[in-house]
């Protein structure tokens, strides 16, 4: 009797436990799906092209934005080094060197200071 007993526990308990592994713990997230797990994860695709598809839209206006940005920089970059390009030079220069060798005026002795220097002599030479 006693071994009747205990096998019948046994089988209860193995009933038990075999019940809880068939069913899960928690609820499908599928479930309120009509079509089950493969329309809920068809969803999901579909979902996450459509995420894609808005985020390669975005990324081309991106490009698209900035290649007009660099086309117009271009453009104001070589419309201002137009405006200060040198003037062409005149028939009556070409033949003249680009700088005169000869010096504009005599160089100052460096013992005769120029007439402008003597307020900064004046103020180095100052009694301190």
């Amino acid at each position: 009797m006693r071994s009747a007993l205990t096998l019948s526990v046994l089988l209860a308990l193995a009933w038990a436990g075999a019940g809880m592994a068939q069913s899960p713990a928690y609820p499908s997230p599928y479930a309120p799906y009509p079509g089950g797990v493969p329309a809920a994860i068809a969803d999901q695709h579909r979902q996450a092209e459509a995420r894609l598809r808005l985020q390669a839209e975005a990324n081309a206006a991106l490009a698209r934005r900035q290649q007009v940005e660099t086309r117009l920089r271009l453009q104001a970059l070589e419309s201002s080094r137009a405006e200060t390009a040198y003037p062409a030079p005149s028939s009556r220069s070409r033949d003249a060197t680009p700088y005169d060798p000869r010096p504009l005026a005599t160089p100052a002795s460096p013992r005769s200071p120029a007439p402008t220097s003597t307020q900064i002599d004046d103020w180095l030479d100052r009694p301190r």
